[in-house]
Parts: C-alpha cells; structure tokens; sequence
C-alpha cells in the first residue's frame, strides 16, 4: 500500500539523522532530574523521543506540527461530514504529511480487509463472565490475538534487525483493522444481549464503529470520528503511551504491548477518569435537585466540595497549563448539535465558574477543563449510558498513536529501555 512505501522511503534518512545525533551530540545534556521528579512519577524529565506529537503546557496538543483546529480543517472527511477521519491522522502520524482523499481510501480499504475477528476470538470473548469490565475482556481480546503477530512469527525466523518495522507495521495494522470490530462485540454482550450487528463495508472505520455498536445517529457517527482523532496520542510520556513503548523496547510484538498500554490506560489517574468525571457531573445534579442547578447552587458545591478536600474532576492537567483544545472541540460539537441537552449545560455552567473558583483556592496549578471534562455527557447524549465502556473507545482511539511510535521505535531500532534506579539512602547522602 502506499503509506507503506511512503514509510520505507522515510526511515533510512531518519535513522541517519538519529545516528548523527547520537555520533555527534550524544554526550550533549538536555534535562537534569530533581529528587521531587525522582519521587513524583519523572514528571517533565526530557528523557523520551517522540515525532508523532508533541504537549505544550499553553498550547495543547500539536500532531505532527498541527494544532487540532488545524487538523479539524485539513484532514479529508466522510461524504457530507465535517468532522476529521481517524484514517487521516493515522497517516499524518506515521509519516507526517496530511493525506489526500485517495490516501485515506486506502487506509480505510485495507482496515475493513483485514477486520474480521477470528472464530477462537470469538469463543474466548463468549467464554468471559458478562459482569467482567469491558477494559479486561478488551485487554485480554488483543492479547488473545497475539497467536496471529506477524512480527513474533518474522523474528523467530531470523529477520534482520533493520526490517522489523515491517511486521511491526503489518501487526499493527491488522490490530487497528479489528479494534473496532472488538470493542463493538464487547459492547453488544455485554449491554445489548449479545446482539451482534454485521459490519458496513459502505463505512469510514470511525462510522463503522458507531453502526457496530448499534448507534445510527449520523451525528453520532460524526462524533465518533472526532473522538477517535482528539483522542488518539499524547506525546510517548502518558502511561499508555509510555507502557506500549517499554513493553515493544524489549522486541515484544504489537499485541503484547498495546494490551499492556490499555491495561495502564484501564486506571482511575489515566484513561478511566472520563467515565469517572461522568458519574461526578451525574451525582451533582442529583444532589442539587436534578436539572439544571443554578451557579449560585453550584458555587457553593463546589466550594462544599474544594474545603470537605476533594478535588473537582475533570479539571487539571499533568502538563497542560491552559484549557485543553480537545476539550474546546468536543464543546464546539455541543454548541452545534446538543446546546439545549442538560447534562451539558452542567458540562458548561462548571466551564464558567470552576477556573475562577480553583484559582481563588489556590491549590490547583492548573484551573482549566481536560479532555475528560467534557466527553461522557455527549455519550450519554446519543444513548451511550454505560460508563464502563467508555475507557475502551478511548483505546479504540489511543491505540492509533502508541501503535504509530511503536512502528518508529522499530524502525529506529530504539534500545531496550532499562533506567538506573537509586535508593533513598543513595538520595539522602546526595544531600548532606
């Protein structure tokens, strides 16, 4: 396909840039690590590469040098949409050129070749418990088709170091092909009596998801293609992001370490604060009466909430410093679609009163919404109420971008990642 040899013709001259890097400046210091970043999870230490995407803490989220306002207009859309195709971006991350129409077909041709679930897949995923999270069975279904990676099987024959972005990209591909197809089977056993519904050839990989899930709402097809792209990467330092490389640093194929990246994505400080945020916004409208409460009503929860030493969720950021454009995207799409729906006019009466409210309190370094502010009320919108379900659209989406930086981390034939540890009586004696 093309994308593949537009990706071959990429990797020579790039590792020829790493290898002069490294030749020439390899010895150059570009962070210095504090014991606070020792003991506070390496925050904002310099010590990954990743091309796909960069976070400025004011900016937001930059995919291969584009703003995502920037990429909402240039990346090609469905017929009649106006919303970004996931096929698009996954171009623009793997070789950094925005594609054309014609490049996104192909993409979108090839994901539906190879999407089909195997028969032993389905068995294994009828064989778990229904009451079982839907990030396990999703986790333990991408791990189950581990027996079908190409790359294992390449290197146990012996393939030359230098192609192992090859099959890295074949698995890749084949897994982003049937994510949706997975996530699709998990939802309609779990919560729809196991009523499968058969895929539409005649639909972008984003639309296809939404119709397998069984949500025909065009907009909702529109929404979906959205929070696949906003969604989809988040530099290499996110747990994610930062599990599928180290896992894929020791030669672990594409299957072992996605699952081990949607199991770190699985937890309440990662991915599953969107459905977590969404249960919060659920329980204060219920404990202000229901409705719309007033800002006066929701002044003083929230004050209630800062001084009882909780923390409003869904405000906040490792890293961001300013409100995060994804969320900014997903309430564009509100205003447009949804400005009368209740639960988002929570969603925007918190947007206007909790910055001001943080700020006074002083606590917080950063008072402005993230991604997870926003997302759970336009499910619920379009009938998506299982909370529970939506950290796995969120790794439907995740998996676009730690599956592009693993395919890079082949070609680069980046090493084994193995940091030096300390003790902290090595620390203490650093400081005396």
């Amino acid at each position: 396909m093309q994308l593949k040899e537009k990706l071959k013709t990429q990797i020579e001259p790039m590792r020829e840039n790493v290898r002069s890097l490294i030749k020439n400046h390899g010895d150059k210091v570009i962070s210095e690590v504090t014991i606070r970043q020792a003991f506070g999870g390496v925050r904002g230490v310099k010590c990954l590469v990743c091309d796909t995407s960069n976070l400025d803490p004011m900016e937001g989220i930059r995919f291969r040098g584009y703003t995502i306002p920037e990429v909402s207009e240039k990346l090609p859309k469905a017929s009649g949409g106006k919303q970004p195709l996931p096929e698009g971006i996954f171009y623009l991350l793997m070789v950094g050129e925005l594609p054309t129409e014609n490049d996104v077909k192909e993409i979108t041709a090839e994901w539906q070749k190879r999407s089909k679930l195997s028969d032993y897949l389905i068995t294994i995923l009828e064989s778990m418990p229904i009451e079982m999270h839907p990030m396990t069975q999703f986790s333990m279904g991408i791990l189950a088709m581990q027996k079908e990676s190409i790359f294992a099987k390449k290197y146990r024959e012996g393939i030359s170091k230098y192609e192992l972005w090859d099959p890295m990209f074949e698995d890749g591909m084949n897994l982003l092909a049937k994510l949706p197809a997975l996530a699709a089977y998990i939802y309609r056993k779990k919560y729809k009596n196991n009523e499968q519904i058969k895929p539409d050839t005649a639909l972008d990989w984003g639309g296809n998801f939404a119709h397998m899930m069984g949500v025909e709402n065009p907009e909702y097809k529109e929404l979906m293609r959205l929070y696949l792209v906003l969604h989809c990467d988040h530099e290499s330092g996110n747990v994610s992001a930062h599990t599928t490389h180290l896992v894929g640093s020791a030669l672990s194929d594409a299957y072992y370490s996605l699952s081990a990246g949607i199991d770190g994505l699985a937890g309440p400080l990662h991915g599953l604060a969107n459905q977590e945020v969404l249960r919060w916004i659920m329980s204060v409208k219920e404990k202000l009466g229901g409705g719309v409460p007033s800002k006066e009503q929701l002044t003083k929860f929230l004050w209630d909430t800062l001084n009882s030493g909780q923390v409003i969720p869904g405000y906040g950021h490792a890293v961001l410093r300013a409100t995060d454009p994804r969320y900014m995207a997903q309430r564009e799409f509100a205003l447009k679609y949804l400005p009368d729906d209740e639960t988002f006019q929570v969603v925007s009466m918190l947007y206007e009163v909790t910055p001001d409210i943080l700020k006074k309190h002083g606590k917080a370094k950063n008072p402005w919404p993230n991604v997870d502010a926003h997302s759970g009320c336009l499910q619920v919108y379009y009938g998506v109420t299982e909370y529970d379900f939506y950290t796995v659209l969120f790794g439907v989406s995740r998996a676009i971008g730690v599956l592009s930086q693993l395919i890079w981390s082949r070609a680069l034939g980046l090493s084994i990642e193995r940091p030096k540890s300390v003790s902290t009586d090595w620390l203490l004696d650093q400081v005396k």
